[in-house]
């Protein structure tokens, strides 16, 4: 049986895409305009192809179809996370910001392809923003093309993800009378994959920066690090970050899930930023992995995560290699879709498909 296609519109690294190609299915194109995103999706979805283009040219949408069309006849799956930023509760939050736009080229690309379903990811801020103007919108416009629409938050830890984080879901489905339904949590409360379950086995590199490829330094000790270690021999992208000396004195002074407001009264008034000098706690999921803000820190080291442990964090394997320099491989990571959310889904979708 052939797989089911997919293309994964503004792609990233491709955190979606790797859970529906850990799935089974053909992921056949990235697209993004991130040049070390698109590297990093390239060299990590087997024969996939990354594509670079600007999605504000809606023109650019023609390029896709043809591309896909040298050697695919029908596309299955259409997913996406297009950029959040103006939905988001971290950014401005203006309605007319011009990237809300951006997920018309989804909108665009599913009238002239008509695949057969439709996953949209994005912050759950937008289902209530502006009183759901959003949400509202992204129905309406699936819905005319004959998609059945669904939306749902599903909350990553249920779903095997060593890590606190929300996202919303929209599922369409081409001229169906059902709607989709969501994949139920796997993991209960207490049974969460906890960071130390998640990144313990990984070097400490302690005050030290660390090598470019390094080895594992004992077996895997929990099942969640044996499943990342899978079809990986070596560590990449686990490069310390040697702190000032005021960083590495202040983190120190703080226990294990807490923050600057743990710290004695004389240097709390030093920080303003609600996250400042948060550390992970070792028995509990991370905290939302952000894009390199350098306000998280390891549970136990005095140092923020490497890219490796932000990587585990999220689910992405340790096979599964970031590119560009150190700054990037943080962002593509952080702005990703956890591996293990995409993978719930895309099993869910076959039943539809």
């Amino acid at each position: 049986m052939s797989k089911y296609t997919v293309i994964d519109l503004f792609s990233g690294a491709g955190g979606l895409s790797k859970g529906f190609l850990d799935a089974g299915y053909d992921v056949v194109l990235g697209i993004d305009f991130d040049d070390s995103a698109l590297k990093t999706f390239e060299k990590n979805h087997g024969r996939a192809k990354a594509l670079k283009l600007d999605l504000f040219n809606l023109e650019n949408v023609q390029l896709i179809v043809k591309e896909f069309n040298k050697k695919h006849k029908v596309l299955d799956v259409l997913i996406g996370g297009p950029p959040c930023q103006g939905f988001s509760l971290a950014g401005k939050r203006e309605e007319d910001d011009k990237r809300n736009t951006l997920y018309k080229a989804m909108v665009k690309l599913a009238e002239i392809m008509r695949p057969r379903a439709v996953v949209i990811e994005n912050v759950p801020g937008m289902l209530t923003l502006y009183n759901g103007a959003g949400k509202e919108k992204i129905f309406t416009d699936f819905e005319k093309l004959g998609y059945k629409m669904s939306v749902k938050v599903l909350y990553a830890p249920e779903y095997g993800v060593p890590q606190i984080r929300k996202r919303a879901f929209f599922v369409g489905l081409l001229n169906s009378k059902q709607e989709f339904e969501f994949p139920n949590p796997i993991l209960s409360s207490d049974e969460f994959i906890t960071c130390e379950d998640a990144i313990g086995d990984l070097p400490a590199l302690d005050g030290i920066y660390g090598e470019e490829v390094q080895e594992y330094e004992c077996s895997p000790k929990t099942k969640y690090q044996a499943e990342m270690r899978k079809n990986s021999t070596k560590i990449y992208n686990n490069i310390g970050t040697i702190h000032s000396e005021k960083t590495v004195k202040m983190i120190s002074l703080v226990p294990e899930g807490k923050n600057y407001k743990s710290l004695p009264e004389e240097y709390r008034g030093l920080y303003k930023y609600n996250e400042a000098l948060t550390r992970y706690h070792s028995k509990k999921p991370s905290l939302t992995i952000n894009t390199g803000h350098r306000s998280h820190f390891h549970y136990k080291y005095n140092r923020i995560p490497t890219v490796r442990e932000s990587a585990r964090l999220q689910s992405f394997p340790d096979d599964f290699v970031f590119y560009g320099n150190k700054s990037e491989q943080y962002k593509q990571v952080g702005n990703a879709v956890p591996p293990k959310l995409g993978f719930a889904i895309a099993e869910k979708l076959k039943k539809y498909l």
